[in-house]
């Protein structure tokens, strides 16, 4: 065999080498695995962050982890759980996303907030997961996690697969474990005049709330350090970012666009909410604007997650400049 076969061999082979070692990378950094009693999940990973998203109930992100350390709620009692199984107390955990709105919506969302979906992986480090088509609505979901930090980039995309034009909007609502401080930047001039509402007791909005401890609002950011009384804030954030701070010392952060000259389609028309309940779960929901969708038409919303280590603080007081820089850092690149 002379020289020139040989190199040719060489690039030949060395080429194969580098198609394996890239399918080898890629099947490591997104890869089906059972999680929490559910087989099919996706796992989405890096050096430093795991991902796992759940197609069986739900379409739901299971977890989000920076260095092992989880910032989702977790409730061993609903490992497993699916549609049809007997109904346990405190609903499905994790990180849910939704459809609005809450109030006056036309069609049982229980096929896509209970249902099982489809799970496929998409590329490195993403994932898809697609809803059955339920009312003429289909549902999904794209995930990406980048290379090399915690950013989570979660697209939700409503299909009208229907004949009559939908009024429906993202609506997020991912359950973080409780105890943690959430804080939101209120928007300049904003329409309520303590900055937020609260619901109830029942069905009231009360727009002038009285104060109570744990709740502040502390140079333009909205804080809540404690269970509040009524558990369901409204509110307008301009710039678009909600952060939450966890006992165990993670800073979950996310980041999405905000529409001011846009109608909002909840009751209060704001573009976020925040819910409490008690010490075990905190709710952090960005909502996107009210569209108007369709038939063959589609509507998406993305939310940017991210995680970054920061201490909680022994006096209960975040330290809003670090908690700014840390938002500041967490911008799509």
């Amino acid at each position: 065999m002379n020289a020139r076969s040989n190199s040719l061999q060489r690039v030949v082979l060395g080429s194969l080498i580098a198609v394996a070692l890239a399918a080898s990378a890629a099947a490591a950094d997104a890869r089906f695995v059972t999680a929490n009693k559910y087989p099919g999940c996706v796992e989405l990973s890096n050096a430093t962050t795991r991902v796992v998203l759940e197609p069986n109930a739900g379409g739901r992100v299971l977890h989000y982890q920076l260095n092992g350390v989880e910032v989702l709620y977790q409730d061993p009692a609903h490992d497993g759980w699916t549609a049809g199984s007997p109904r346990l107390p405190g609903g499905l955990p994790a990180g849910r996303l939704d459809i609005g709105p809450e109030h006056g919506r036309t069609f049982s969302r229980d096929a896509f907030w209970e249902g099982r979906w489809t799970a496929e992986i998409t590329g490195p480090r993403a994932a898809r997961l697609t809803s059955a088509v339920a009312h003429g609505v289909q549902l999904v979901r794209d995930f990406a996690l980048a290379a090399d930090s915690s950013h989570l980039r979660v697209t939700q995309t409503i299909h009208n697969r229907g004949r009559e034009t939908l009024r429906t909007f993202h609506w997020s609502r991912t359950f973080a474990e409780g105890g943690g401080i959430c804080l939101a930047p209120i928007a300049p001039g904003a329409r309520f005049p303590k900055g937020y509402v609260l619901y109830g007791p029942g069905r009231v909005i009360d727009f002038m709330p009285a104060d109570e401890a744990g709740t502040r609002v502390r140079d333009g950011i909205l804080e809540i350090s404690a269970p509040p009384t009524r558990p369901k804030f409204a509110l307008d954030v301009d710039p678009g970012w909600l952060a939450y701070l966890t006992r165990r010392g993670l800073l979950f952060v996310k980041t999405f666009a905000v529409y001011p000259d846009r109608v909002y389609g909840e009751p209060a028309a704001n573009n976020v909410s925040i819910w409490y309940k008690g010490n075990d779960v905190t709710e952090i929901e960005p909502i996107g604007p009210l569209e108007r969708i369709a038939p063959g038409a589609s509507a998406a919303f993305t939310e940017h997650w991210w995680l970054h280590a920061l201490p909680y603080p022994a006096n209960g007081s975040a330290d809003l400049a670090r908690i700014r820089a840390l938002v500041a850092a967490s911008q799509p690149r």
